[in-house]
């Protein structure tokens, strides 16, 4: 009899955790701006994320990838810059039907490094844009092969 009472409070305890996570998840993916990865232009895409502002090019974003992809719908990228007060880094892809791969939030106390796999269309730049916490926009670009399309193509 005691054995089930402490299922009872258990399968209690587990449930109301997983139910406050769900609320917790629901936040994150409320504040997704779906409109961004919509977007089907490059100048588009830029004109959302700098708010019309030229970002400038920068040598301390460094950009790690294949220059040679053999297959498009699993591209390795990893980003890293040694920009101070980093809040956010996007992966635009300039010939993919939607550009904007990815745009990761950065708290400020911490390295700006990311690392993701990108499905890309054909053959293309990838672009990174960093945002910082004085509204400040950089970017690096590097040009990568795709020899077999990994968006329907």
């Amino acid at each position: 009899m005691l054995n089930s009472n402490k299922r009872n409070f258990l399968l209690q305890v587990i449930s109301v955790a997983a139910l406050s996570m769900l609320g917790s998840i629901s936040r994150v993916f409320s504040e997704w701006q779906e409109s961004l990865f919509t977007h089907k232009e490059l100048n588009e895409v830029f004109s959302s994320l700098t708010n019309n502002t030229t970002p400038t090019e920068s040598e301390n974003i460094y950009i790690k990838a294949p220059e040679i992809a053999e297959n498009g719908a699993v591209v390795p990228i990893t980003v890293d810059a040694s920009i101070p007060d980093v809040t956010s880094i996007s992966i635009i892809v300039d010939n993919n039907p939607s550009p904007l791969t990815s745009s990761f939030d950065i708290n400020t106390q911490l390295e700006a490094y990311v690392s993701t796999r990108v499905k890309m269309a054909k053959s293309s730049n990838i672009i990174a844009l960093i945002t910082t916490k004085n509204n400040e926009f950089f970017t690096a670009s590097k040009s990568i092969k795709v020899t077999i399309g990994g968006c329907g193509g």
